[in-house]
């Protein structure tokens, strides 16, 4: 039973029984009856109205009530004829007015949030309670192509044929501990700094992955270190290649005040010497055409000629290695703005580093060797492919490929991959060097378009 219905039966049932008490004196003193009943009337009235009075402040506290489980906190209590009661409701007004513009700022700071994830390139992934995937910013969806994610975990995601040896990106992102930021590299190679942590919601945390590409930033860094050490060496190498150069021409005036056969094997000695120390120049003068290399000028050229050439000069040294070539031709190609002399040295790079690559297998490959070229026109822009069977980088991390001074061929130096990938960087061209896993080794090149 309410307290109202309480009260008024409280009331009800004494007042019945002075009414009753009352009427006992009805043939004693029937004045003294009326004027008590009276009383008790005026006394029942009385005790209606105080009620109604001290109850009035729980049905303000109900209305109130409805209103926060209605989370209607723009509306506000009606002022009452009581002053005190007026005090209540100016409080709750005030309260409701509180909670307003505390939902309003959080409404404003969450849209400036969603705003915020969408806009950064940075990856966000949040997790619920339980670890799976409740959101993901466009960044995200475009870097991991996780499109129906939502409501997994991170580790449902992992394709069925993970590499456990060399993990992807999101093996490597599920693996993050708590609080840690970490360096990553996908498969093909672009690196990314990883971090796991968290936030609290209604008192629980709830973890959250923020993956930044660090690509562009690292190569950056890189080149500007290698340009620096490479400016160094060549200043240092090449004053002692000129001076001992000039050394060696002048201890060649001395062979006539010698022996004959002395003479001959100390012509022979400064000979050999001065052959090494042109080498040494040489070997220098390769890394220095990296770090000097010209702005690229930019005029329209047809690859599939670009290739034809490459085609004929190659042509004859695979053959004489067994090694057949193979030209998958695309006429529709139009023309693409480059610049001839730099592709054309970075493409002879590419082919070279595959003939080696197919001749350095030979002996233990099975079937034919083989170079392919495939020029084609996707959808997303034109592609160019080396694709040979030497499967040299089967093991070889795709974080180490363009490395600097980094080679997989024996007495190798590590230049011409950097060459290549400095030529494409400054043409805007994307590129990707990966074994396809079925025994050859791919080398993609999107010269319009972005990447695949």
């Amino acid at each position: 039973m309410s307290l109202r219905r309480s009260l008024y039966g409280y009331l009800t049932a004494a007042h019945l029984l002075f009414l009753g008490l009352t009427i006992s004196l009805f043939h004693q003193a029937p004045l003294l009856m009326l004027g008590l009943e009276a009383l008790v009337l005026l006394s029942f009235a009385l005790g209606v109205v105080l009620i109604r009075r001290a109850l009035e402040p729980l049905g303000y506290t109900r209305h109130f009530h409805d209103l926060l489980q209605d989370q209607h906190y723009a509306a506000r209590l009606q002022q009452s004829g009581d002053p005190q009661l007026n005090e209540l409701v100016q409080l709750f007004n005030t309260m409701l007015g509180a909670l307003y513009q505390e939902r309003l700022q959080l409404g404003e700071q969450q849209g400036f949030l969603d705003r915020l994830l969408e806009a950064t390139p940075s990856a966000v992934i949040v997790f619920d309670f339980d670890g799976r995937i409740s959101l993901l910013n466009a960044s995200a969806h475009a870097l991991l192509k996780l499109d129906d994610a939502k409501g997994k975990p991170l580790a449902a995601c992992l394709p069925a044929d993970a590499d456990l040896h060399h993990p992807g990106l999101l093996a490597q992102l599920d693996a993050l501990p708590l609080g840690d930021s970490q360096l990553l590299t996908d498969t093909d190679g672009r690196r990314y700094r990883g971090q796991r942590g968290h936030f609290y919601d209604r008192g629980f945390a709830r973890h959250f992955l923020l993956i930044e590409e660090l690509t562009q930033e690292l190569e950056s860094s890189e080149k500007a270190t290698y340009d620096k050490l490479i400016r160094v060496l060549a200043h240092e190498v090449n004053n002692t290649v000129a001076a001992t150069g000039s050394v060696l021409d002048s201890l060649l005036y001395y062979r006539s005040q010698l022996a004959e056969r002395d003479g001959e094997d100390f012509s022979t000695a400064i000979v050999a010497v001065k052959r090494r120390n042109v080498s040494l120049g040489e070997f220098i003068e390769r890394f220095t055409r990296v770090v000097k290399m010209p702005a690229p000028e930019l005029r329209p050229n047809a690859v599939r000629d670009l290739m034809d050439d490459i085609l004929y000069l190659y042509r004859e040294p695979c053959r004489s290695r067994g090694i057949r070539i193979a030209w998958q031709r695309c006429d529709e190609v139009p023309a693409i703005e480059l610049d001839r002399h730099l592709m054309e040295q970075a493409l002879l790079n590419v082919v070279k580093n595959a003939m080696e690559a197919v001749e350095a297998q030979a002996a233990d490959a099975a079937g034919e060797k083989t170079i392919e070229f495939v020029l084609a026109s996707e959808a997303d822009g034109v592609r160019l492919s080396v694709i040979d069977s030497g499967d040299l980088l089967g093991d070889v991390p795709a974080r180490q490929l363009f490395t600097p001074f980094f080679t997989t061929k024996k007495g190798g130096q590590g230049i011409g991959l950097l060459f290549v990938r400095e030529v494409l960087n400054r043409h805007g061209f994307a590129y990707r060097l990966a074994a396809t896993g079925q025994g050859t080794t791919r080398f993609d090149i999107w010269l319009s378009g972005g990447q695949v």
